[in-house]
């Protein structure tokens, strides 16, 4: 895996832009400033798209994100130390590469199964030891739970049932809920076993998350 003083020193624009752009958490900031994100993109899109702030192509009809609607999600989710985090929709891996750089426990999903094998090949060869899924994201991965945070890199029709009830109390999730032009950034907190609060936190558009269409 390589990376070189231009890589290192588009990152840290790319960093600057986030902070203008109103990013403040430090962690946050600090792991995206360390990952290599070109290597979550083909060669031919290396140096021209990998460090811009903008979403981009990774086949399979998905999209590695906008890097500050990752840093958004990822602060709103308020991940520490030895959190055990779910992630559904690996895709390309930079999210869960983000989570694992946060020194978070992370089980990721994907429902693609040409994305799922990339993701675990460079997520391995890039020393990540998150635990990968081929899988239907709504459904979760309850054998695992209670979660400290659930992360939805996909846009939801709704919040599915079965991610809510597996937060730990306090857990936090955070989900893009809406149609497919555009969804509203929601926080989901745990309260006690029955009650949970929502928050909204904006419009973003992501690409949606489809039940029982693993291939």
């Amino acid at each position: 895996m390589y990376d070189n003083f231009r890589y290192q020193g588009l990152r840290a624009k790319l960093i600057e832009k986030l902070k203008k752009k109103g990013i403040s958490d430090d962690n946050v900031l600090r792991v995206m400033n360390v990952i290599p994100r070109h290597m979550f993109f083909d060669k031919a899109f290396h140096d021209k798209f990998a460090y811009e702030d903008i979403a981009f192509p990774i086949g399979e009809g998905q999209t590695i994100s906008q890097p500050y609607t990752v840093a958004f999600q990822t602060s709103l989710l308020e991940v520490k130390k030895r959190d055990k985090i779910l992630e559904i929709g690996t895709g390309c891996g930079y999210q869960t590469a983000v989570l694992c750089e946060l020194e978070a426990r992370v089980f990721t999903i994907e429902r693609q199964r040409l994305l799922f094998q990339q993701s675990d090949r460079l997520l391995r060869a890039m020393g990540y030891r998150a635990k990968t899924f081929f899988g239907d994201g709504f459904k979760g991965k309850e054998v695992f739970a209670p979660f400290d945070g659930i992360i939805v890199t996909c846009g939801a029709p709704f919040v599915p049932e079965a991610l809510k009830y597996q937060l730990k109390i306090n857990g936090r999730m955070v989900i893009p809920v809406g149609g497919s032009d555009a969804q509203q950034m929601k926080l989901i907190v745990r309260l006690d076993k029955d009650n949970f609060s929502e928050n909204d936190y904006g419009e973003f558009s992501f690409v949606p998350m489809l039940k029982d269409k693993s291939k």
